[in-house]
């Protein structure tokens, strides 16, 4: 894969970790954390915006606090891995309200979705109204999350050495 942020340095990361820990930061404040000048750092954040490097920002939502205290982890395997199939599943499931997260995956499943829901009694909806509703599906796994350990957006791996 072709990396295309050849030109990024180590101040760029550093200033990406901050954008990262805190999206709103002045760019005076992440300025002085990179040891750069605001006019510095606004103009390096305003090219990481240009070239993709960094995609947007976004609140962050306690869903637990919204009301939507559970999570399931929906396996789905289709009847076939034809084009046209895996087309139509994923035109499908992007309409799903519930469903926050979606990838096509190795193994013996073929996508692994994250479905969020206010009790087992709203994920028996979701299951008949919106999974089981899905085109092409031959098989619905679903596992529900105990304890969330960390969720990060970002790999800490990507800032080693910045």
């Amino acid at each position: 894969m072709e990396n295309h942020f050849e030109a990024i340095d180590q101040t760029d990361l550093r200033i990406m970790r901050e954008l990262t820990l805190q999206g709103r930061a002045s760019d005076v404040t992440i300025g002085e954390r990179v040891h750069l000048s605001s006019t510095a750092a606004a103009r390096r954040r305003k090219i990481l915006e240009e070239n993709g490097a960094v995609k947007g920002y976004t609140a962050e939502l306690d869903l637990n606090r919204l009301g939507y205290g559970i999570v399931a982890i929906v396996s789905i395997e289709l009847r076939s891995q034809a084009e046209h199939v895996l087309n139509e599943f994923e035109a499908a499931v992007i309409r799903c309200p519930s469903m926050t997260y979606c990838s096509f995956v190795s193994g013996d499943t073929d996508f692994m979705m994250m479905v969020h829901v206010r009790s087992f009694e709203d994920y028996d909806r979701v299951y008949r109204s919106e999974l089981s509703t899905l085109p092409h599906v031959a098989k619905i796994r679903s596992s529900f999350v105990m304890r969330e350990v960390t969720q990060r957006g970002v790999p800490p791996v990507v800032f080693y050495g910045a």
